[in-house]
């Protein structure tokens, strides 16, 4: 089974959007080296914390880092961008780096109802998300002479497309076109079970993908102990607090009670989004991977992680490569 990365380029408190990118093209070039399929950028736009508002800019910077990994848009909020825009931007990137580049789209704004407005999204272009998934799926195909719109570059790259989803909408969507389904189930994991069902069950084959295939996204953070892995963590605790409360800024330093900074109600809420994680030694992160892959048999999983210290999340990322691998290995065993 594939295993993958999903980056957000996080800005720690106490840097820089400049280091933030730095050191993603940093994480890029070690997940290369530890197995890493494919590297994942997302698209977030107002967030002091959150580097990868140009998502394709970055794509590019990371594949030209880069050799052989994957690189591609975990994802691309679609409402956002004219379809033909989107196209050409991706299609450029796999002229540049051919059989490398993703196409993850989600439907979401990717910011407030403020970042909608000032992105010029409206009701109509979310409501139209099928409509503009099937344009631009029409723009990665065959050459068209004669179409009166093309995308070029972009025509005859066939870029893989994902779609990306936390509900039941982006399951029946996924299965309609026939294209692999990536859920959100590291920060909203409530649908999960039934997108998942859904997904498979109504799956039809098309020509982009002859049965389904399904990624789904675990957090992890992985130490030498597990009280260091929680304390790696309460970083994302706390950063999904602010979220949550209209406080976002740049990623929190790690606390030692997270309970005492933002409340037990509020710890046990975040602790209810953020349950689809692996967290501790690589002996514990190891068994609670293999418990979520043995639940929902994926196809691929792709692994994320708020860490503060840019050195303890390369540390994590190397420790659950080897988690992953041993338990491939123990599959073909």
């Amino acid at each position: 089974m594939k295993y993958s990365v999903l980056d957000l380029a996080p800005v720690p408190e106490g840097s820089d959007a400049a280091q933030a990118i730095a050191n993603s093209v940093d994480l890029a070039r070690h997940a290369e080296a530890w197995g890493y399929h494919r590297y994942w950028m997302a698209e977030h736009h107002n967030m002091p914390g959150i580097a990868s508002a140009a998502t394709a800019v970055l794509i590019g910077h990371v594949a030209g880092a880069t050799k052989t990994i994957r690189v591609g848009a975990g994802g691309i909020m679609l409402p956002n961008h004219a379809p033909l825009a989107v196209a050409e931007d991706f299609g450029t990137l796999a002229t540049i780096y051919p059989g490398r580049i993703d196409l993850g789209l989600g439907r979401a704004p990717g910011g407030d109802h403020a970042v909608a407005r000032a992105l010029r999204q409206t009701h109509e272009t979310a409501e139209r998300f099928p409509e503009h998934v099937a344009e631009l799926l029409g723009y990665f195909g065959p050459e068209r002479p004669g179409a009166a719109v093309r995308a070029l570059p972009g025509e005859g790259t066939h870029v893989p497309v994902w779609i990306l989803g936390s509900s039941l909408f982006g399951a029946q969507l996924a299965a309609h076109f026939g294209l692999p389904y990536a859920f959100a189930s590291h920060f909203a994991p409530a649908a999960l079970d039934e997108a998942v069902e859904v997904y498979r069950r109504r799956f039809q084959p098309s020509e982009h993908l002859q049965k389904p295939k399904f990624m789904l996204a675990i957090n992890a953070f992985a130490a030498a102990t597990d009280a260091e892995g929680e304390y790696l963590q309460s970083t994302m605790k706390l950063a999904f607090a602010r979220l949550r409360t209209g406080q976002p800024g740049k990623l929190p330093r790690p606390v030692e009670d997270v309970a005492a900074a933002i409340g037990a109600d509020m710890e046990r809420a975040v602790g209810q989004a953020l349950r689809v994680s692996a967290v501790g030694s690589k002996d514990s992160v190891r068994a609670q991977l293999q418990a979520l892959i043995d639940r929902y048999a994926p196809d691929e999983v792709i692994l994320t992680g708020q860490i503060h210290d840019h050195a303890a999340r390369l540390e994590s990322f190397r420790l659950a490569a080897e988690a992953l691998s041993e338990i491939g290995s123990s599959v073909a065993a």
